[in-house]
């Protein structure tokens, strides 16, 4: 079931471009390649009445995506996000019917705890994600054995670069601070992570709201992606989305909204 488009006060996100109800997704852009070229549009935003229905919706949406870079290149590369939001998701994402067995999974960021901690990133999608028919899948977790993410960044490093870049897909989260990823407000290294000039794939990453400390992927690995949904519930996520998009904002979410490619923001109360 796909859930119903909301009337929207047009106050709120009013650059975003129309709100409109889950549909299949349209043709893509072909993959950017090693380059980074941004091609420019704006984010559409999809609004639904629960969190039910847009998990239905979003879950139809990446498998659509996946589908197509399987049937294209024989394998699809998919980074998600961690957070209490996307547990539905990754619940009914798990039941799609492709061929999972060619698709690989990874993080788009992850705090730097095993995956016997209960508060890593890994555990809830290997929980919640490679289960039912996305048991096939392969996952490369972000976290290695290391005492810091600095002591570990190497080895990290070298997995993440053996994956066949650029990302089929990225689902990216975002939270009350307008952070995603793990470009936290006040981050020790959150210029680094935004610096579209920068060619590292991911960077440790410490900050006041974070938690323990991180590893990343940067904003311009991730806007590399063929695909880039943004999922967020709540009418405070909302908010935050709509001062995003102030000239100007400071929230690290702003830097994805004003990217100038195509980005697909999933929405519900």
């Amino acid at each position: 079931m796909v859930g119903r488009r909301r009337s929207t006060a047009p106050v709120h996100l009013r650059h975003l471009g129309p709100e409109r109800c889950g549909r299949p997704d349209r043709a893509r852009r072909p993959h950017l390649g090693r380059g980074l070229r941004i091609v420019s549009s704006s984010p559409q935003l999809h609004g639904f009445d629960d969190g039910q229905a847009l998990a239905e919706a979003l879950a139809s949406a990446i498998a659509g995506q996946l589908r197509v870079a399987i049937e294209t290149r024989g394998e699809a590369l998919l980074a998600v996000s961690g957070g209490s939001t996307p547990k539905r998701l990754f619940e009914l994402l798990s039941q799609q019917d492709l061929n999972w067995s060619r698709v690989t999974i990874t993080l788009v960021d992850e705090r730097w705890v095993p995956d016997s901690d209960e508060r890593s990133n890994a555990r809830m999608v290997e929980a919640l994600l490679l289960q039912h028919k996305a048991a096939d899948a392969e996952f490369v977790p972000l976290y290695v054995e290391a005492a810091t993410p600095e002591a570990g960044i190497a080895e990290v490093r070298t997995r993440v670069g053996a994956l066949k870049h650029p990302f089929d897909v990225v689902v990216l989260g975002m939270g009350p601070d307008g952070h995603t990823a793990s470009f936290f407000p006040g981050g020790d290294r959150l210029r680094e992570a935004l610096d579209l000039s920068n060619t590292a794939q991911v960077l440790p990453m410490r900050a006041p709201g974070a938690g323990e400390p991180r590893i990343t992927f940067t904003l311009r690995e991730l806007l590399q992606a063929h695909t880039l949904y943004l999922h967020v519930q709540g009418n405070d996520k909302r908010d935050v989305l709509a001062q995003a998009e102030q000239p100007g904002s400071a929230l690290p979410i702003a830097n994805v909204l004003r990217a100038g490619r195509q980005l697909d923001i999933y929405w519900c109360p």
